[in-house]
């Protein structure tokens, strides 16, 4: 395909979006291991007076057509929070998706990198969809079954298209896969000794309690991760939002706080694993959809465990052994088989050396990648 053949266009309007929404669903028709999302959720996602990312960011939609026809898209973004946090003027690309012509992915690359340019970027990051907070990297390795929820997929392809481009590694992400099943009465014992001598008590979020229950998190969210790679810290209002769409499939057993006299100190969020039952509805709720959705959602036996963290004062006191113990104990009595633990940092070793001692298993990675403008 010659690139005259191309035309790069700037979403402006309703259709450009709904255009932008619907092309994964062409390109990944006829691949057995893809998820799409509700189509109603993506448009509030994307939508600027909806979603509070907006209020702090900047971002372009792309799409390349070839006779009229949506054959890739991008999104270029500059993140105001992560510049006033690093004191950095880098950029981002997310929401990738292209058939398999290099050309077209040059095309769109070159796009978003001269939009970010105009911006006054000085290098580019990504794929981020918007942020580290929501999904992002490129899979690499583990191509051979579905994404969990908010996690990505994508052909084998990308990788080798941002490559060539000039795009380097940044970053791997990892994730691991625990049997539930594995080093019970090992594990138990450990937590408990940990229980005893840390004084340590385990409970479950408290619904009723949600907004202050929220604001203890993200406490603690914002003290364990300032000093991760990626990190971005979020404004009240967008860890809010987020945490109400999450609620709907939250289980608040599987929620659960770690407190130490009474202060919150540590968190592990596990959800189920609802992709299993987004794959059996395309996207679509209505006219049958969300029967489908209810009825497969009866069935999720994955849990995907979502975010964690422990205070900084508080590290290397058992704790995260301790609400793993009590997930995989919980998770198992509501027959649960499997959890998926992700992302991880590929040089995060506290919590890769967590993983391996419960059993965890390495089996998927993801790359998030950069390049100078």
């Amino acid at each position: 395909m010659a690139d005259c053949q191309l035309q790069i266009n700037l979403v402006k309007d309703f259709k450009g979006i709904n255009q932008f929404i619907k092309f994964p669903f062409r390109l990944y028709q006829k691949n057995p291991y893809s998820v799409f999302p509700l189509i109603k959720e993506r448009k509030e996602f994307f939508n600027p007076k909806k979603n509070p990312f907006f209020d702090e960011a900047k971002v372009e939609f792309i799409l390349a057509k070839q006779r009229n026809k949506v054959v890739g898209r991008i999104a270029a973004i500059v993140n105001y929070n992560y510049i006033k946090f690093y004191h950095k003027k880098v950029g981002f690309f997310g929401f990738f998706e292209a058939f398999p012509d290099y050309h077209i992915s040059r095309a769109l690359f070159d796009a978003a990198r001269d939009w970010l340019k105009r911006e006054g970027m000085e290098s580019i990051q990504g794929p981020v969809n918007f942020s580290t907070n929501y999904e992002c990297g490129i899979l690499i390795d583990g191509f051979e079954s579905s994404p969990t929820f908010m996690m990505t997929y994508n052909p084998r392809y990308y990788p080798e298209h941002i490559e060539k481009y000039g795009f380097i590694k940044a970053k791997d992400l990892f994730a691991y896969i625990l049997d539930l099943n594995k080093y019970q009465g090992k594990m138990e014992k450990l937590a408990e000794r940990i229980r005893e001598k840390r004084k340590i008590t385990i409970r479950s979020i408290n619904i009723k309690d949600f907004r202050n229950e929220v604001q203890r998190i993200k406490t603690v969210y914002d003290n364990a991760w300032k000093r991760n790679w990626g990190f971005v810290p979020m404004s009240d209002r967008e860890f809010w939002w987020i945490a109400e769409r999450l609620r709907k499939i939250c289980v608040p057993d599987l929620c659960l706080l770690a407190e130490v006299r009474g202060e919150v100190v540590a968190f592990s969020l596990n959800l189920p694993d609802i992709n299993q039952s987004l794959k059996k509805i395309q996207g679509r709720l209505f006219p049958l959809g969300i029967f489908k959705l209810l009825y497969y959602s009866r069935k999720i036996n994955l849990l995907r465990g979502m975010t964690f963290g422990v205070m900084e004062k508080y590290r290397n006191l058992g704790i995260d052994l301790l609400l793993q113990e009590e997930i995989r104990r919980t998770a198992l009595r509501m027959g649960y088989l499997k959890e998926e633990i992700s992302w991880v940092l590929e040089d995060n070793q506290i919590v890769r050396r967590t993983l391996r001692r419960a059993g965890a298993s390495l089996y998927k990675r993801y790359r998030i990648y950069k390049i100078a403008i």
